[in-house]
């Protein structure tokens, strides 16, 4: 008998020796932001792996920030440099959908069946859609939190266990944090860098970019008109200086800064560079109109590119698993991102103990159904567009024009930027 089973062994042996190898399937995967990103990809590449064996995740270099991205990727379309999926800034998906650069994603959803049984709803699968092509899945999403140092609100007789809910409040506490002196600020707003937080402004005041048919600006109407104004209120009366993105990040880690207005997404970061140095706390960000104010949703999308038939398979179901249940409790507790998956939210395997167990959070939570997508402006112009209104805030910041100034103006700039029709 063990003779026969020796037999039967080696039979195993040779047979398996005599089969083919599977050919490994090499993806290259393209990404942003490596500061916030760089252990989340790496921890759901490796686990991706291991349960695929035959697929290999190889990383291109990641761009520094999403208007880097989109360029890249922009230069890269068509060329043996390409990657096989990218990591895209949901409001530059549009620009990429014009390019015809993205594979639609619609056959490969009709192909498994019903999505929200693995936990992609229609809200959630419209958040990477373009005029109803399915450009990819949403991987990282979030929307703007208010983060303060609690220790600064109680030394300048603010209560840390009730936050201020309006911007009228914000403002007053945040100039009798400034007041403090010994080289404290009372607000840090996330304004550099693109438009995000002034959309957190106008939406939140109830206004939108463009006019419905996009053929005219419309942020310099009454709603953008409020949210300069908040703006320039901020640095006028509430203690918000002239700093860069990172010297900002820097001072509120440092407890210098009272409030931080920015992503919910630079939690983790911000939970780790605070460490002990003060009583950091979260909250939800004021909206100028509380009842009819949205917030715009940052983050960004996996997009498929390959036009290979076996990668895109095989570059298909990284996109699921990145963007799926397990990619979703990878990205929220190392990032502060939401989850853009409803079986990672709701199941206790995932995050629903998580964020019982994490109170700050649940600020980004909370304010998911508020949040709307994040405008991605038509035509070719897109980044040109983002750098007029950037640089317009920074004329109000810097008091170098009035709100309405540098309001009308970005808008004249960014008509001009709008496609022909």
């Amino acid at each position: 008998m063990k003779h026969f089973t020796q037999l039967l062994t080696a039979a195993a042996v040779s047979m398996t020796l005599a089969l083919p190898a599977r050919a490994e399937t090499v993806l290259t995967v393209h990404y942003p932001m490596p500061g916030f990103f760089k252990d989340v990809m790496d921890t759901i590449s490796k686990k991706f792996m291991e349960e695929n064996p035959d697929i290999k995740i190889a990383f291109a270099n990641p761009s520094a920030t999403y208007e880097e991205g989109i360029q890249t990727i922009m230069r890269q379309a068509g060329t043996a440099e390409m990657p096989d999926i990218t990591f895209i800034g949901l409001n530059r998906l549009r620009m990429l959908n014009e390019r015809d650069v993205p594979v639609d994603l619609g056959a490969f959803i009709a192909k498994d069946g019903d999505m929200a049984k693995q936990g992609f709803s229609e809200n959630i699968l419209k958040l990477a859609q373009v005029n109803g092509k399915q450009v990819g899945l949403a991987f990282a999403t979030s929307n703007p939190i208010m983060y303060y140092n609690a220790d600064l609100v109680r030394k300048a007789g603010g209560d840390p266990d009730t936050p201020p809910k309006t911007w009228d409040e914000v403002i007053a506490l945040g100039g009798k944090i400034k007041a403090l002196g010994d080289g404290v600020e009372g607000i840090d707003f996330r304004w550099q860098g693109d438009d995000w937080m002034f959309s957190a402004l106008l939406f939140g005041a109830g206004g939108r970019m463009l006019t419905e048919d996009e053929s005219k600006v419309a942020f310099n109407g009454p709603e953008g008109k409020k949210a300069i104004e908040v703006l320039d209120r901020m640095v006028k009366e509430g203690g918000l200086p002239v700093l860069t993105k990172q010297a900002g990040e820097q001072a509120f880690v440092a407890g210098k800064v009272g409030f931080a207005f920015q992503t919910t997404g630079a939690l983790r970061n911000t939970i780790k560079n605070v460490g002990e140095k003060f009583d950091l706390r979260t909250a939800a960000i004021p909206r100028i109109d509380p009842v009819n104010g949205k917030l715009p949703t940052g983050g960004n999308a996996v997009v498929i590119l390959t036009r290979d038939a076996d990668k895109q398979d095989a570059a298909w179901k990284f996109a699921k698993f990145a963007a799926g249940p397990y990619g979703a409790s990878v990205v929220v507790p190392g990032t502060g991102y939401v989850p853009n998956n409803e079986l990672a939210a709701k199941s206790p395997e995932y995050l629903a103990n998580f964020y019982r167990e994490n109170p700050l959070f649940r600020a980004g939570l909370e304010q998911m159904p508020v949040m709307i997508p994040w405008y991605a402006f038509p035509g070719t112009n897109g980044v040109k567009v983002t750098q007029t209104i950037v640089e317009n805030l920074s004329r109000v910041v810097e008091q170098a024009a009035t709100p309405e100034e540098a309001l009308n103006d970005a808008a004249a700039e960014v008509e001009s930027l709008l496609p022909r029709s």
